[in-house]
């Protein structure tokens, strides 16, 4: 037998194959990798899966394969006996064994029980018919997909998490699907009946149907032992070929009982996941501690963090408690709930509700701490909020400004990257698996990952319900900067599609499809309705595919393209008005004195772009504000053009060789209204002194003695790029031309949110010269069809003065 330093090593038993055992195992090895010689039982024919995966593979969006946490090689990698279908009978105390249901025996010297929980079946006649399941495992998952192949009415019982999830699945899958909840609203332990209304109405825009405050009283026989029908308190059924039980689950306790070991509710543990017997630790959802068991995967996890410290005997640890946040695995729809989201006597309530925009949020607080949260439709602040929630910090200070986030907290604008970027290493990324950053840093930079698989099958993160992937990517960027690229042919657009965006353009595009709804229905959307972030790349693969034919749609772009402003931090609104070129004139400067006098306008800056930003505008008052500006939008807040920098040129430079100063307004001219895949900014130079810092700007020109250089592909942002040489030009016309075709190729191949560094190192400059140097009828064509998108476009600002879109503009209420 091995030795360690001299030691025998000991013998662990762990009863249970499932997420918190295998997790606890996973965090012992890491401690004290050589300490025991360890044996798993599990009684499912399978190696540990994630449970929470099940859903997306009911929905048909995942294979079980997906599902599968430690393959059968990582136990053998690790020399740890593996038995899978076997079940555990007894355990002998006094003898310090455990015995299957086969007879096989294992002594343990240490013993882990990880036997998770079974769902509830409720005891009314007929709960032992065929066709009536719980759901809670891989068996019946294939049972469900089973059924649904041959029948078609399906009756859900129970409107929490987990029954909502199997709806959603049993739909997707052609079945007629009916929930019955005892309770008024769905989710009622997760939310509110505001929340719950809403998610009740996103659910029946899919086609399901609800019967709310009803009472199961009896499941009905087909005469021949199979399900036919339920029936109700009040006499009335309603068919049902498939029954599933979600109405909750109950810890297994069963083996442990038998044994004599203290159990309540749960197998009673201490502070360091020990039962009453010292030799025997129990974890996850078999488990009490101080009176509360837990059926959510991230308490199990910081349990089995606690337990693997104590089974490595180093003892330092404790398990205090877990608070819990819920979310909901069905696709395009966003719900999180954490902490005391009900409220109550003692405390304050921060409510925003747009029922016609599917948002609504509440904050709870007791004094000056955040008690509670409740999100519905727009949950990207979630982790912040529970991370607020947990550690108990302070929040008087930020309440004016705490309903707008964590980016109302800090810079206006650190949004995406630095949102990362501000992340402390401690702090949680995936709530699933208990993913930190720092593990995830760790990661990228011991195993040297690039994409968010990687990252994924190393750490884990972003491998369960996956609405954590964009902060993992956003960690991901932060690390390995631009050597983070994703394979565009087989990343997929988001949850909803197996697509990927070249697959999605190149439908749009063969197939004249010209809205939402067609693009849907014909690549088979999973998601009636997309969600967040495939909604806005279609729009824009639809406007810039068929300009003037497919429609614009406002649900589908981000608050600051929908506004036509920036949103601040308070809540506030910058507005930036054009001024092509940099140039001004007197009577817009009083225009916009004046504007800032009447508004109130908390602060009037000049930006790095050579504009007046006019920061601190209510929303209820930007349409008066550009009616009264009398200017047109500077496209300061969207994916399109920004601003063309320009330095003063030949007209007063001495320096200067060219007008840079016209050919930064005639190119701000020809490009008004233009919308791209990401943010694009110019600059032009009047001489190789480079005043305009044209070297960093998605499109530079340079003016020299013979003409002009341009230049492609910078960027000044987080990773400041170099733009690269593409051609040099005599004319301005030549100018015009050469910029215009290169941006139309932009806008016709790069993907939605890739910058024009992505799209070059994507493509290869030299594609890039052969399609707007070398060929002349490729140069005019695209030009032309630049011009032709962009012609007879309206000024958003103008559009809404003239009162389009006047719903966007009506403040939403903010009860406190």
């Amino acid at each position: 037998m091995a030795e360690r330093k001299g030691r025998t090593r000991q013998k662990l038993v762990v009863v249970g194959n499932g997420m918190a055992g295998m997790r606890t195992l996973e965090e012992l090895l890491n401690l004290a990798p050589d300490l025991y010689d360890i044996t798993v039982f599990g009684a499912e024919p399978h190696p540990n899966y994630n449970r929470i995966l099940l859903s997306p593979v009911l929905a048909g969006e995942q294979a079980f394969a997906d599902t599968i946490l430690n393959p059968v090689e990582w136990y053998a990698e690790r020399g740890i006996a593996l038995r899978m279908g076997k079940r555990i009978a007894a355990i002998d105390r006094a003898r310090r064994q455990v015995a299957a249901e086969d007879g096989e025996i294992a002594s343990y010297d240490r013993l882990l029980l990880a036997t998770g929980s079974a769902p509830v079946m409720l005891p009314i006649p007929g709960r032992e018919l065929g066709g009536v399941i719980g759901y809670r495992d891989i068996a019946d998952t294939e049972y469900m997909l089973a059924a649904a192949q041959t029948r078609r009415h399906a009756v859900v019982i129970g409107g929490g998490l987990l029954g909502l999830e199997a709806a959603n699945g049993l739909k997707q899958r052609g079945m007629g699907v009916t929930v019955v909840h005892l309770g008024d609203w769905l989710l009622e332990r997760q939310l509110d009946r505001q929340a719950g209304d809403l998610l009740r109405q996103a659910l029946e825009a899919r086609g399901i149907r609800f019967l709310l405050g009803r009472q199961t009283a009896a499941l009905l026989d087909d005469g021949q032992g199979r399900v036919a029908a339920v029936r109700f308190g009040d006499g009335e059924d309603i068919p049902a070929e498939l029954v599933v039980m979600a109405v909750g689950i109950r810890p297994n306790i069963a083996l442990a009982e038998a044994s004599g070991l203290h159990c309540n509710r749960g197998v009673v543990v201490d502070d360091a996941l020990q039962t009453y017997d010292p030799r025997i630790y129990a974890v996850g959802e078999c488990v009490s501690h101080r009176g509360v068991a837990y059926g959510l995967v991230a308490p199990l996890f910081e349990q089995a963090k606690v337990c693997a410290n104590h089974l490595a005997q180093l003892g330092i640890a404790r398990y205090l408690g877990s608070v819990s946040s819920t979310k909901l695995k069905v696709t395009g729809i966003d719900l999180f709930s954490a902490g005391d989201f009900m409220g109550g006597e003692g405390c304050d309530e921060i409510v925003l509700s747009d029922p016609a925009g599917g948002v609504y949020k509440k904050l709870v607080l007791r004094g000056d701490k955040l008690a509670g949260v409740c999100l519905y439709g727009d949950t990207g602040d979630g982790a912040w909020y529970f991370k607020l929630l947990r550690e108990e910090r302070p929040v008087g200070d930020l309440r004016d400004t705490l309903m707008f986030g964590e980016s109302a907290i800090g810079d206006a604008g650190v949004q995406g990257q630095s949102r990362a970027a501000a992340m402390q290493d401690s702090d949680e990324v995936c709530g699933c698996n208990g993913v930190c950053k720092g593990t995830i840093v760790k990661a990228i930079k011991d195993k040297g990952l690039f994409t968010l698989d990687e990252v994924k099958k190393h750490t884990k993160a972003a491998s369960s319900c996956g609405s954590c992937a964009g902060l993992v990517e956003q960690v991901l960027m932060g690390v390995v900067g631009a050597g983070f690229q994703e394979t565009p042919k087989t990343k997929a657009v988001c949850g909803c599609t197996d697509r990927s965006h070249g697959e999605l353009r190149k439908a749009i595009r063969e197939h004249h499809l010209l809205s939402h709804a067609e693009v849907f229905h014909f690549l088979e959307w999973r998601t009636p309705n997309g969600c967040a972030s495939c909604r806005p790349a279609i729009n824009y693969y639809l406007l810039s595919s068929w300009p003037h034919e497919a429609a614009d749609d406002p649900q589908s772009r981000f608050i600051n393209e929908r506004a036509h402003a920036n949103i601040q931090k308070d809540g506030t609104f910058s507005v930036i008005p054009q001024m092509k070129g940099g140039v001004t004139t007197a009577d817009e400067l009083r225009r916009i004195a004046d504007v800032a006098d009447k508004y109130r306008v908390k602060m009037l800056k000049v930006t790095g772009g050579q504009r007046i930003d006019l920061l601190g505008v209510n929303k209820e008052d930007l349409v008066d504000v550009w009616r009264d500006l009398g200017m047109h939008s500077g496209h300061a807040y969207g994916k399109s053009i920004r601003t063309v920098k320009t330095c003063v040129g030949s007209e007063f430079c001495r320096f200067g060789t060219q007008n840079s100063t016209q050919m930064g307004i005639d190119l701000e001219t020809m490009l008004a209204n233009m919308w791209s895949p990401h943010k694009v900014k110019l600059a032009v130079s009047g001489c190789p002194r480079n005043c305009a810092e044209a070297g960093i700007k998605d499109v530079g020109v340079i003016a020299v003695d013979s003409g002009w250089e341009l230049y492609v592909g910078g960027n000044g942002g987080i990773k400041t790029e170099v733009a690269q040489f593409l051609c040099k030009v005599k004319t301005a016309e030549e100018v015009k031309e050469y910029s215009g075709a290169f941006l139309q190729l932009y806008r016709e191949e790069a993907y939605y949110l890739d910058r024009t560094v992505h799209y070059i190192a994507r493509v290869g400059l030299d594609y890039i010269k052969s399609r707007v140097v070398g060929d002349a009828d490729s140069r005019r064509a695209l030009h032309q069809r630049l011009l032709f998108s962009l012609q007879g476009l309206p000024d958003p600002w103008a559009a809404r003065v003239a009162g389009a879109q006047k719903r966007e503009f009506i403040p939403i209420a903010v009860a406190v």
